[in-house]
């Protein structure tokens, strides 16, 4: 049983992750770096993260990124203000990060499977 203190102390530490604002900047310039975005948030307020997502192979930029602020009166303040702003060249795309959703991970053959397609069994001799 959860007593009246650690009850708290959950309700607190829910309360502190449900105030935090993902912010997703689009239309990123493949020469901004983590710290460039940074650096042009801070003005706006404190910055919990900055992360820019970059392609697993090559290792470049995807174009866009995610800046994390704590604060949601702050984190509001820096989507209006940085929304249709140019950094380094480009004019990039901002506002509040919508939720991941679970999708199915298809295999891009449409989930038939199988070496040959899905199509048929296999050869008959």
């Amino acid at each position: 049983m959860i007593n009246s203190l650690e009850l708290s102390f959950v309700s607190r530490k829910y309360i502190l992750k449900e105030s935090r604002v993902n912010i997703y900047v689009g239309n990123l310039s493949r020469d901004v770096s983590e710290a460039d975005l940074r650096e042009a948030f801070k003005a706006f307020g404190e910055i919990q993260s900055c992360n820019i997502i970059k392609d697993k192979f090559t290792g470049e930029s995807r174009g866009f990124g995610f800046v994390e602020m704590p604060n949601k009166a702050e984190a509001e303040k820096a989507i209006s203000g940085m929304n249709g702003k140019e950094l380094k060249g480009r004019t990039i795309n901002v506002n509040e990060a919508r939720p991941r959703t679970d999708r199915p991970r298809g295999g891009g053959f449409g989930g038939r499977g199988g070496g040959r397609g899905g199509f048929g069994g296999g050869r008959r001799y």
